[in-house]
């Protein structure tokens, strides 16, 4: 027992010793002349794939040389312009838009549903709400507050309006929305009406400060503009007015669905600036798309409810709304860029260090695949134990007792 833990200890002292000697060992690359075409059709090969990695992504797709910005500064105004005739109304911004005018968030009414002239009172509960439906009084708890219903119940059972069957009473604005609603139809015409969207970004680190309107000599000729143009990706793209119609064609939706439903579609304003060139090429562009769930989905559109209050004979009266329409997110992206000595150091330093990765992978596939006969590893390898007497040489030649540090492997060597 004592003479293993003997050398157990008197191993473990070798290769303390040994690591710590080896420690202090210098390694230096030796030049290996391999002639073998496949090795260096594998060699070039990953060279190329590397440098036209690194010249076409990294420096002009990336363009890794430039300093850039990506959270610029950004203002919005939104504006909602039209007119609809509805039945014998005429209907104007203030009547359909949401705010009527305001800032990234702006919305359209293209259905209404009407409950007119409720008032504060006691009637019966809607049927589908839990535990409203009810044969006696002991059915309904007194004070009880459904939270999906409408209303306080009375403890009362009650019938249900015009029908035969009862349901708990509930102390609430009646009558309730479910049974006296008037649904009106959809506002078709709004898919002509236009948003104007007015955008304005910074970027401070850069100092540079563009719009989404195209310049005017004087404000006459730029009212003017305004008036009357549309936009058009090639021959209005400074244009800031958009047709809900092309809205919706661009986020591909279907402008009578989204009547019925509602939706949510965003508005992306993106600026790519390459501040290279001259700011006047720093351009917006725009694509839409549809941000709520899908038609098909039970949660899927966009409505709300709000009312209109007025005093009815004495007592205080309502009209309830329920709305439903298109509501645009207008959402800035930005990122700006210029020339910097610092990043382009960087990337240039990167790109030179990666071609090393092409002798590395040449080296595995060398000493692991064609190296059958460890003809390559005894030479690639070499222990110097102390300096030589004799000079080495130092032009190509094969390999000599000590090995030069610059060897050739030609047709000497057997594969």
């Amino acid at each position: 027992m004592c003479e293993i833990f003997h050398k157990f200890i008197m191993g473990l002292r070798d290769f303390i010793k040994e690591y710590f000697l080896g420690f202090w060992d210098y390694e230096t690359p030796k030049v290996m002349v391999v002639k073998n075409t496949t090795l260096g059709v594998i060699y070039r090969s990953v060279q190329f794939l590397v440098i036209t990695y690194f010249i076409w992504y990294v420096f002009i797709s990336q363009k890794a040389y430039q300093e850039s910005e990506t959270r610029p500064e950004s203002s919005v105004y939104t504006l909602m312009k039209g007119t609809a005739v509805h039945g014998d109304d005429i209907l104007d911004t203030v009547e359909y838009a949401r705010p009527s005018e305001g800032g990234g968030v702006i919305s359209t009414i293209l259905r209404r549903e009407v409950t007119y002239d409720q008032r504060q009172g006691t009637c019966a509960e809607y049927f589908n709400v839990a535990n409203a439906n009810c044969t006696r009084d002991s059915d309904c708890v007194q004070g009880e507050v459904n939270f999906d219903g409408h209303g306080r119940r009375t403890g009362r059972c009650v019938q249900y309006y015009n029908h035969t069957f009862k349901t708990c009473e509930v102390q609430t604005w009646c009558p309730i929305e479910e049974y006296a609603v008037v649904r009106e139809p959809a506002l078709v015409e709004a898919i002509n009406f236009t948003v104007f969207i007015r955008n304005s970004i910074h970027f401070p680190r850069f100092k540079v400060l563009r719009g989404n309107i195209k310049d005017a000599s004087n404000k006459r000729d730029m009212k003017k503009y305004l008036s009357k143009c549309h936009y058009n990706e090639e021959k209005e793209a400074y244009c800031p007015n958009f047709r809900l119609g092309y809205i919706a064609d661009q986020a591909r939706e279907n402008f009578g669905e989204l009547c019925k439903t509602g939706g949510v579609i965003g508005v992306f304003i993106n600026w790519k600036c390459n501040l290279d060139l001259d700011p006047s090429h720093c351009k917006p562009t725009y694509s839409f798309r549809r941000l709520d769930l899908r038609k098909d989905q039970a949660s899927s559109g966009y409505y709300y409810r709000f009312a209109k209050y007025y005093n009815k004979d004495g007592v205080e009266s309502r009209t309830l709304i329920k709305a439903y329409g298109i509501r645009l997110d207008v959402i800035v992206h930005g990122h700006a860029g210029k020339f910097s000595p610092i990043p382009t150091i960087i990337s240039t330093v990167t790109a030179m260090t990666s071609v090393g990765i092409c002798t590395i992978i040449c080296d595995w596939i060398m000493l692991t695949f064609i190296d059958k006969n460890e003809v390559y590893s005894e030479r690639k390898f070499d222990e110097i134990i102390k300096e030589p007497k004799v000079p080495i040489p130092t032009e190509l030649s094969y390999i000599s007792s000590y090995g030069s540090n610059h060897s050739d492997l030609s047709d000497g060597v057997p594969l």
